[in-house]
């Protein structure tokens, strides 16, 4: 099945590897907004070392690509982050010419039923005139907030409360290719008197408020409310990481959460505890020793049940976070090929296993004793 990968950056490269290791997807164009990118080989832009044969595109290809992929899709991994109504018209674009579209970008879909019929309305009629399908999803938002969960409840007796939680520190993420993002949106290194643009209010619930509808409805609840919390924490002492210098007072840490209510307190509960040293807020929840951090789901319940997630690859631990993000989007292409046009979400579309992807090669000689 043709896959065309729009956007080469860090999701963009997750999504690269992905297709060209998916044994029933095959790679057709890589778009790119970067001009430095155009001309590349897909697999050079996606630190692979054997070439692809695709090479990345401009933007400006968009129409001739979307006519190569009738019987296709698009994985969209450009960022929605500072540019939703842009990310929302490409991705529309792609679904009345006909093509399905996966993407983690438009945080307001993550949940078509709750979400604002002004971004909900532009992508119904793109589907319906082009008869395709949209999952949005992702790892947080995403699978560690839905499906895992979702799961994981099934294991347990009466619950008091659901708690997923993402615990990270940017201390050595020089896989992680956002200092902007690090810096102007989640406010690390900024003025402990100016609230970064993340836990604006509003924000937290615009971005993760679908996940607690999804979690809600999934286990028969019925929500009163969506609450945020914020809490931040500076730095004691000035700390220079692989993102440059942060200064002493500043933002050093992070916290918040997004709570569901009902019966008037939090049942279903997404929380962020990120760090840009990890010496920084040492009261909050820490990831499991050793690891910069971790997904974690708590289920408050007879049994209590803690699941903790590290994803990691040759290249770092926050590519391996965007691998399972993409591979999450990349499985669910046949199945919303075969599904009839229309918006789904996360708890939609199965969780498919990983059949055909198993690597049978001889194992390599371990040098440790048995």
């Amino acid at each position: 099945m043709p896959v065309a990968v729009w956007g080469a950056g860090n999701m963009g490269r997750a999504a690269i590897r992905g297709v060209l290791a998916h044994p029933g997807l095959r790679l057709t164009a890589v778009l790119t907004h970067d001009a430095g990118k155009v001309g590349r080989d897909a697999a050079e832009l996606a630190g692979l070392t054997a070439p692809s044969g695709v090479t990345a595109r401009p933007v400006d290809d968009v129409p001739s690509v979307l006519a190569g992929l009738r019987d296709g899709a698009v994985a969209y991994m450009a960022s929605g982050d500072l540019r939703g109504e842009d990310a929302l018209a490409d991705v529309c674009g792609a679904l009345a010419a006909g093509v399905d579209v996966v993407t983690p970008s438009l945080y307001e879909l993550y949940d078509p039923r709750g979400a604002a019929p002004a971004v909900v309305r532009p992508a119904q009629e793109a589907a319906r005139a082009g008869g395709s399908s949209l999952l949005v999803s992702g790892i947080d938002p995403g699978w560690a907030n839905d499906v895992l969960p979702v799961l994981a409840s099934g294991l347990t007796g009466r619950i008091r409360e659901v708690r997923c939680q993402e615990i990270f520190d940017y201390f050595d993420y020089s896989d992680y290719d956002a200092e902007h993002t690090v810096r102007a949106l989640v406010g690390m290194g900024g003025p402990m008197d100016v609230v970064p643009p993340m836990v604006a209010p509003g924000i937290p619930t615009m971005v993760w408020g679908g996940q607690v509808r999804l979690l809600a409805r999934a286990l028969g609840l019925e929500l009163e409310a969506i609450r945020e919390r914020v809490e931040r924490c500076p730095l004691d002492a000035d700390a220079t990481t692989r993102l440059g210098f942060f200064a002493r007072g500043t933002q050093g840490a992070l916290r918040f959460e997004v709570q569901g209510i009902v019966a008037g307190r939090p049942v279903v509960v997404i929380e962020h505890i990120t760090r840009i040293v990890p010496t920084c807020a040492l009261a909050w929840p820490l990831p499991p020793d050793g690891a910069d951090g971790a997904h974690r789901v708590i289920l408050d319940g007879d049994p209590r049940l803690e699941l903790t997630i590290e994803a990691s690859t040759e290249e770092g631990r926050a590519a391996g976070g965007n691998a399972t993000a993409a591979w999450r989007l990349l499985d669910a292409v046949p199945w919303l090929k075969a599904a009839p046009p229309g918006l789904y979400d996360a708890l939609d579309v199965p969780l498919r296993p990983a059949v055909g992807r198993f690597d049978l090669s001889p194992a390599i000689p371990s040098e440790e004793p048995a």
